[in-house]
């Protein structure tokens, strides 16, 4: 088999991830023991990156640019023609799993999450690639670059070429490409009074994460983690074709709290967030142990003024948690909710209700809905 695998028994996990588990070589440490963090846990902290962009240029105007940097989208749209724009993105972290394989699947959809979230479909990636070459074997490494390629393949695209450094940790991602109408582009900025938010992922993804890190996390916690961040957002390219859809994101490194906070700045009114959001199994419990990420507090740090109703805890470290590879965040004319989640289940995702969009001062309250 290309890239050399050993022959053993593939894990029991969903077919899109089933492969066989072995490392390349016994001396060869741990991915995530190479790295300081992981996943979207990995993002610079909300506060922090704003002070950093206050000192980049502000960029002379270009007609054709559809999105930009001003409203923190997801990602950047460039009109081609009347007919076509492109969607381009960048997205790269640090192992959050040790198996290389599932490392570069998950690294690989969180990347083309992006496109997906724009309302575009993706045409083609370019793999990033940062490695200690003087650490992991190449077979090891070899094994990140199949497990993203698998992905892309799984999406209908190319991973047409790339570029590779000797890092001391080892960073993993795409620059993912896609087209979309310009006159059709899904944007974080259109949410509405009297739109529902639904959330197509539970969270919970940074927790899972942390408690693998600690050795915590049983085998069907794997497989949560694992089956949430290796499913493709796919259900944003169809979204463009959905009434009633008003604007869209993904819920990454700065929790659904953060998310939402960017939408209701982007569309000048207030969100409500529910006070009890679904979560992937086995999360509840660890929490109540006391596993929680680093990034969770950060969050809370750079954007808690701007939220209102919930207090330091479990809910809070749970709505600011870092999603790697998390679902969209769709606001959504209540009217057309149920065609939304119909529209989901057909495209192998659920359409949860996690909130509303109401007039006033743009931030986000968390309610009992």
């Amino acid at each position: 088999m290309a890239g050399g695998y050993h022959a053993a028994a593939p894990v029991e996990f969903n077919s899109r991830f089933a492969h066989t588990v072995v490392m390349d070589d016994a001396a060869e440490p741990r991915l995530t023991s190479l790295a300081h963090g992981g996943g979207c846990g990995c993002k610079i902290a909300p506060g922090v990156l704003a002070d950093m962009l206050k000192w980049t240029p502000q960029a002379a105007p270009f007609a054709d640019l559809l999105v930009g940097n001003e409203t923190n989208d997801d990602a950047a749209v460039w009109r081609l023609n009347d007919q076509q724009a492109l969607v381009a993105t960048t997205d790269f972290f640090m192992p959050v799993v040790d198996d290389p394989f599932h490392f570069g699947q998950i690294a690989a959809t969180n990347a083309l999450s992006d496109v997906y979230a724009m309302g575009g479909t993706p045409i083609m990636a370019l793999a990033l690639v940062g490695m200690p070459v003087n650490v992991l074997s190449p077979r090891t490494i070899g094994r990140v670059l199949q497990g993203g390629a698998s992905v892309c393949a799984a999406a209908g695209i190319p991973v047409a070429g790339g570029h590779s450094i000797d890092s001391v940790e080892p960073i993993y991602g795409l620059v993912a490409l896609g087209l979309v109408h310009p006159d059709r582009v899904l944007t974080n900025t259109g949410a509405g009074p009297g739109d529902v938010l639904v959330l197509t992922k539970p969270l919970g993804v940074g927790v899972l994460s942390a408690a693998f890190k600690q050795g915590r996390l049983v085998k069907t916690g794997y497989r949560a983690l694992m089956d949430t961040t290796t499913r493709l957002n796919t259900l944003g390219s169809k979204l463009i074709d959905q009434p009633g859809v008003h604007a869209v994101t993904d819920v990454t490194g700065f929790g659904l709290l953060g998310h939402a906070l960017e939408m209701a700045r982007g569309g000048g009114v207030r969100i409500q967030i529910t006070d009890r959001p679904p979560t992937l199994a086995g999360v509840d419990r660890l929490m109540a142990e006391g596993v929680r990420t680093g990034a969770s507090t950060r969050n809370w740090a750079a954007y808690g003024d701007h939220v209102n109703g919930v207090a330091d805890g479990v809910l809070r470290d749970l709505l600011t948690d870092p999603q790697t590879s998390g679902g969209l965040l769709i606001s959504v004319a209540e009217a057309e909710l149920t065609s939304l989640q119909a529209l989901a289940r057909l495209n192998g995702t659920s359409a949860m209700v996690v909130g509303r969009v109401v007039d006033g001062a743009p931030g986000v309250d968390v309610v009992t809905l």
